[in-house]
């Protein structure tokens, strides 16, 4: 697919339509606060929906509540592999090269400074953290799972974010298009699939091109139940590194909302961290992973661990050939990495599950591993912007 600036455009008026029209009846309905106590119940796929439930909020389920028909199983199976042998990395890529990216939209920035507490400035990686994990279970899609209802309910929470700015007149729609429109959610599935891969290759993981495109598979399955068009997103990794640089190339720039997000989030890693001499380090592989200019937008300090970091991929370089050539050495890896994963979310979540409900009012604060062989490893696909 080809994207330029006006199919680009378009996109920035298009939200959700189903996700829009529930959350816009229940609050027309006054039963937002009976939907959210109710669903707190709701965690699995294939539980019964409460009695009580409001008859629009049953048909959103109801119609959401299965993947698409075009989901292609044994893909899926060779990306939660690709995730299972890469789920560490895959995290710190999330944590110091995802999340900064969205901070580097300055009109994304605003609107997580408008829906996330600073009291709790873990909520957002806890919630990308858990949804993760979730997303690449074995069973993530039959019975008894836990993502197809945060799928579900994550969706609604993007459509009320877009209630409140809209009824509130708090976003400037003729300037900024519509809030969580089509544009940003398919930026944010590549920040989430193509970023993350672009940043394993920085810190020198050893990908195969079929794990690759497993991976980025599984982000467009997400992306088709998030709501996200599927006549607009990209569908090989060659179009996702055009739309995400032209998106990119588009907006953007520093603000004051993207540097107090990324204090945040360097904050909090930096307590997850024993001790005080290695909190350098959290601002380094940001840096490293996200380049100087947009470190700068986002006030990441320079630390002498700057010039440290760039050894990573050399340490990681040597363990990935240990788990390359030794089955045992892969199995440990493999281990470490799962108890170093549930580790970290453990601490982002303090012990507690993500409910993704719906805000019944925004912040006041603000005005807003794999079974194929990893030789012919995968290259990221060429930038097409200079």
């Amino acid at each position: 697919m080809t994207y330029t600036e006006a199919s680009m455009d378009a996109l920035r008026h298009a939200g959700d339509e189903l996700a829009d029209a529930t959350v816009a009846a229940l609050f027309e309905r006054g039963q937002v606060g009976t939907f959210n106590t109710l669903m707190r119940y709701v965690s699995t796929a294939g539980a019964p929906l409460p009695d009580g439930l409001p008859d629009v909020a049953r048909e959103y389920l109801e119609a959401t509540g299965v993947p698409p028909s075009w989901v292609d199983w044994a893909e899926m199976e060779k990306a939660r592999l690709f995730f299972i042998d890469n789920n560490v990395h895959i995290s710190t890529a999330l944590s110091f090269a995802s999340m900064p990216a969205c901070y580097v939209v300055p009109h994304v920035a605003k609107l997580l400074s408008a829906t996330h507490g600073l009291e709790y400035p873990s909520k957002r990686m806890a919630e990308t953290g858990q949804f993760t994990v979730y997303l690449m279970q074995p069973d993530a899609f039959e019975a008894g799972s836990r993502f197809i209802p945060a799928a579900q309910k994550v969706r609604l929470l993007h459509a009320s974010i877009r209630h409140h700015l809209k009824r509130e007149n708090r976003w400037d729609t003729t300037a900024l298009g519509t809030p969580i429109c089509q544009e940003d959610l398919i930026g944010g599935q590549m920040f989430f699939s193509l970023l993350v891969l672009d940043s394993l290759h920085r810190l020198g993981i050893h990908m195969s091109q079929e794990g690759a495109e497993a991976y980025y598979y599984a982000w467009r399955v997400v992306g088709a139940m998030l709501g996200v068009d599927q006549d607009a997103v990209p569908k090989t990794l060659e179009e996702a590194r055009t739309f995400l640089d032209l998106y990119m190339i588009r907006h953007m720039g520093p603000s004051e909302e993207g540097a107090h997000l990324t204090r945040q989030l360097i904050d909090l890693y930096e307590d997850v961290v024993p001790g005080t001499f290695f909190d350098p380090i959290v601002s380094a592989l940001i840096r490293h992973l996200v380049g100087d200019t947009c470190a700068d937008w986002l006030d990441v300090p320079k630390t002498p661990w700057d010039t440290a970091v760039k050894a990573v991929p050399h340490l990681l370089g040597i363990l990935e050939t240990i788990e390359d050539r030794s089955p045992f050495g892969a199995w440990a890896l493999d281990r470490l990495g799962h108890l170093t994963t549930i580790l970290e979310l453990s601490s982002l979540t303090r012990g507690r599950v993500m409910h993704y409900a719906i805000p019944e009012q925004l912040k006041k604060d603000y005005g807003i591993s794999s079974t194929a062989p990893r030789s012919h490893r995968w290259t990221p696909p060429a930038a097409t912007v200079s």
